[in-house]
Parts: C-alpha cells; structure tokens; sequence
C-alpha cells in the first residue's frame, strides 16, 4: 500500500482529504505544519507528500528540499499563478488548486506516484545517472523518469559495439542522443559521421554513402571516398533511416553484416570497422509489414533501442528546458539576464508542443530577439494562451452543443477544420443559455475578464435575459 502524508493546518480539510485517499486503498500520515511534519515522521518514508502552500511557521514548499526524492503536490487556495509557479520552480512535482475536485486529487495521485519510483535506491541511483550525464551530454537535460531511463541506458550501450536505433517524434533530439553514445564510447577519440537520409536525393544516396571509382558514371571524374569509409574507426549516425530507398538498403544489410563495402564502379571490397547509430520518427515495423522497408535490414539495425519521449510527455523538465535556453539564448545574443513572466510559464506548460525540443527552442530564441525587456511575455512566444486552453477543451471532448427543434441541447463533435477562435464563439453562444459568466470562464479556461474582452472583439453579446433565468433556476435548485 502506498503511503502518503498530509500537511494541511486545517483539520476539517486534512480529515476530508484523509478519507477521500483512504477510500482509495493509500495508507495516510497527517501533520498540521512543516515542524510537526518532520519532527513525528520520517519523510523519506512516503511515496507522496501533499502539503498545503500556507502553513503556519514554514511555508509547504519547504518540504520540497526536506523530502529529498520523495515528489511534493502543494494545494494552495489563493488563485495565484506566481505562487504557483514558484513552487515549480522550487522543485513540487505539480500543484492543485483548492477547492479541488476529488477526482482530479485522485488522478494527480496515482499519475505522480505512477512516475516517481518508490525504491529510494532506484531513486538513488537515477540521480546518480544524471549527475553524470549532465556534464558529458551537451544539450540534454531532464530530470523525468523518460530521461532518466534515458541516460541509463545510453550509459549501458555506449560502450558497446552493437548496432543502436534511437525512436522519436521529429525535433525530440535523436542526433543529440547519438552524439551522446558517440562521446560515451570507446570511439570517442575518432569521427562521427552523420547522415540524413531524408535530405539527399535517392539517385545520389547510394554514392554518397559507399562513395565511387574514377569513370563509374558520368561525372565522375575522380575516385571520391563515400561517407561510411570516412567513418572508419568512428561512428556512423544515419538519421532518417525509413527514407533511405530500397536499393540503398540492400546495399547498407550487406555493410552491417559483412563490415565491408565497395564502391559503384569497384570490383573490390574494403573492410570497415564501423559503429552505427539509426534514427527514424517512423514506425519501421509497420512499414517493413508494408514491404515499404526491408525486414531483415530492421531486424539488423533494432538490436539496441532508445526510445525519446516527446516534449509534452516531459512534466516539469519543460520549463526547466525552457529556462535554460533562455539564459543561453540571452548570453549568445549579448542581452542582461531574461526571465519568463507567469503567463509566459503557464503557455510553455500547457502547449502541445508539436514541434517539440526543436519548435520550443526557436519560440525562446525569437522571443529573445525581439523582447524589448527583460521579461518574456507568452505573446513574445508566439502563444496565445487563451486559445491553448480552448484547444485544451476541444481535446478533452467538450464539445459545443447545438439545439434541437425542441429545444434540447444535443452534443455534437465539431468539425476538425474548426478554427480556435470559431470554436471560442460556437462554444460560448451555444452554452452562454446554461451556464453563468463564471462557469463559462471556468469551462474555457480563461479568466471572466478574458471572457469579456474576447466578447467584445467578437462581439458576442451577453444574453442578460436567459443568463438571469440561469442563476434562479440555480437558487431555486440550491432551495
């Protein structure tokens, strides 16, 4: 049974909350205060503290440094995004704020304690990984239980011989992590060489990868060197590999297997001594089930894996990302020292990001070009914020309604091709009937003011009427 701590300073909510976990099989500890906390428990002992912001003596953040590995949630009744904010920064896992809602308390549980280990030496030794990665690894940071995984097993392989396939979405940093096992191994002194499959054309692929004899083809007036010899000794890295063309592939299997190659025009083979490292953002099974690519050169190249997770499954180690490449993008740029405003932070954390790593360093970089100050505001980001949780709700199926010829709200999927903005207005005029300006508000995910001034440039009038209909509807109810 997963045990969890309490601290909260009022006992009627300590008590609701102690029952409510307890109701889902969590053995609970409670504390009125950081100095009861750590004075009648050993904090290490948890698999979660839940701590409440304001506490009497010490603030619940404190217990973020006290608890060392054990992950802090902080519930905080003030609707405050700094404070909120700025217990991410120290270090709290996630924060929820009060009144919560019992099912999001619960599911922010089992989804913390899912993604943090329990075993304090699992925990020990992760760390342990990263402390020696950071410095090695130029340009990979995380603290995630992906990244951590990550750096583990890039510690494992590097030094190996054996064939890697790194797998991720486009921009995650696949040529990051090959150079990572590059400089972690035995190889470490020689070449990387490294080749994307996708961005030279298939006529010339083959020669620029197993290179050419004098009077093979046309042109071809001089003996040229191809790219994996050049890699003797070293590492070759081939990024993109599902784009590389069939005649290529049966050309590259014979490499991998025999550790030699010839070049077109040649009658001779040449050994090399090879380490190679593949990437794709592709599913390769899928497309070697398709006969899109050759089977026996994936079974070839899928002996060792790693797997990158994409930017939006990485929690916290977003803003952290994000704060480092705003400090290295000021100090390149020759500008003071920037800092993210709170908007700022709550864009960076509630995007999809797409584009990833990559789309997440170009939005700092242009926002650091072309702030006029020292802080970076979401819009400098290039990330309206409003429309971010509107898409939000459009992901989680809340969908707008529209009416029945009798009247009643009947739930529909709107259509893909939907703007943000169309769906901000369907979403409004068709709730505004039900729902009050704060339930609205609430709903999308902005604030009431949001709500208005978003009325005003849409020019979406308040229904006053049937808004006042609404609340006596709810009295009468509450009655």
């Amino acid at each position: 049974m997963k045990k969890i701590l309490v601290v909260e300073d009022e006992s009627i909510i300590r008590s609701a909350l102690r029952r409510l976990l307890e109701r889902n099989d969590y053995h609970i500890s409670e504390a009125g205060s950081v100095l009861e906390a750590e004075t009648k428990q050993d904090l290490n002992n948890f698999d979660l503290i839940i701590s409440d912001l304001r506490l009497p003596g010490a603030p619940g953040t404190d217990l973020i440094r006290k608890a060392g590995d054990v992950p802090v949630l902080i519930m905080t009744s003030y609707a405050s995004l700094r404070s909120a904010v700025d217990s991410m920064r120290m270090g709290a896992v996630d924060y929820i704020a009060k009144p919560f809602d019992h099912g999001d308390m619960v599911s922010a549980v089992e989804r913390i304690i899912a993604d943090h280990p329990t075993s304090r030496v699992v925990q020990k030794r992760d760390r342990e990984v990263r402390a020696a990665k950071t410095d090695g690894m130029t340009g990979i940071v995380g603290n995630c239980p992906a990244m951590l995984t990550l750096f583990d097993h890039i510690e494992k392989m590097a030094p190996t011989d054996s064939t890697v396939l790194v797998l991720g979405e486009t921009g995650t940093g696949k040529e990051l992590v090959a150079r990572s096992v590059h400089r972690h191994s035995l190889r470490a002194d020689n070449t990387m060489i490294s080749v994307n499959c996708a961005a030279i054309p298939d006529t010339l692929i083959e020669s620029e990868l197993f290179g050419y004899e004098k009077g093979a083809f046309t042109g071809a007036n001089a003996s040229r060197m191809g790219l994996i010899e050049a890699a003797d000794g070293g590492t070759l890295f081939l990024d993109e590999i599902g784009e590389l063309p069939m005649e290529a592939q049966a050309r590259l299997l014979r490499f991998i297997q025999e550790g030699e190659i010839r070049r077109i025009g040649s009658v001779h083979s040449r050994k090399v001594n090879v380490r190679l490292i593949c990437a794709t953002h592709r599913n390769l099974q899928s497309l070697a089930a398709e006969g899109l690519f050759r089977q026996d050169l994936f079974y070839r190249i899928n002996v060792l894996r790693l797997s990158l997770p994409s930017l939006r499954e990485r929690g916290k180690d977003i803003l952290y990302l994000a704060e480092c490449m705003l400090q290295n993008q000021a100090k390149r740029l020759n500008k003071n020292l920037m800092h993210l405003s709170p908007r700022a932070i709550q864009a960076i954390t509630t995007y999809q990001w797409p584009g990833n790593v990559r789309e997440l360093e170009h939005a700092i970089e242009r926002a650091v070009i072309l702030s006029n100050s020292e802080e970076i505001d979401n819009e400098a980001l290039g990330i309206d914020l409003e429309l971010v949780n509107i898409n939000r709700l459009r992901g989680q199926g809340i969908a707008p309604v529209s009416k029945s010829a009798h009247g009643h709200g009947i739930a529909n999927d709107p259509p893909e091709d939907l703007s943000l903005e169309d769906y901000f207005q369907r979403f409004v005029l068709e709730h505004q009937d039900s729902m009050s300006e704060t339930e609205l508000a609430k709903k999308l995910g902005v604030s009431r003011k949001c709500l208005w001034e978003r009325r005003q440039r849409f020019d979406i009038p308040r229904n006053k009427g049937n808004a006042g209909n609404h609340r006596k509807t709810a009295a009468a109810a509450r009655k």
